[in-house]
């Protein structure tokens, strides 16, 4: 159904995909660009250019990791797993921020990314962190 990943081990460490390095490689920006949209001056110029950019990110990290399988805890259609939900509330919040952005819905833009920033970044960083998965093997192996 999807690609094969390898989750071959080079002396116990996981190695890393294509497909996992563009993840990574669009999720550590967006991390720390989420970080400063949110606490720097709203609506101007910038702004709207950066969060556009971090939009884009996300976007990519969120389809992205639909094609990384799930490696701990159960597996649905012999793919995806709970930390995949995280994934679609990006895929979905995202493009609501946006359109409530273009309406000047400040407050239904404002929650669309503080949700997109805690559940696609810092909730699914944390699952990262489980036994088993490859951020926990290239921090505690």
């Amino acid at each position: 159904m999807f690609p094969t990943l390898s989750n071959q081990t080079s002396r116990g460490r996981a190695l890393l995909t294509f497909i996992m390095k563009l993840h990574l490689a669009t999720v550590a920006p967006a991390a720390m660009l989420g970080i400063y949209l949110m606490f720097w001056a709203k609506g101007t110029k910038p702004h709207r250019l950066l969060g556009k950019i971090y939009m884009t990110l996300m976007l990519i990290t969120a389809l992205t990791s639909m094609f990384i399988p799930a490696a701990v805890g159960p597996q649905f259609l012999g793919h995806f797993g709970w930390i995949h939900l995280l994934s679609i509330l990006v895929i979905v919040s995202v493009p609501k921020a946006y359109l409530a952005a273009k309406r000047h819905d400040v407050t239904g833009h404002k929650f669309a990314m503080i949700g997109v920033y805690i559940g696609g970044i810092l909730v699914a960083g944390l699952f990262t962190l489980a036994p088993g998965r490859y951020i926990h093997q290239l921090i505690f192996a």
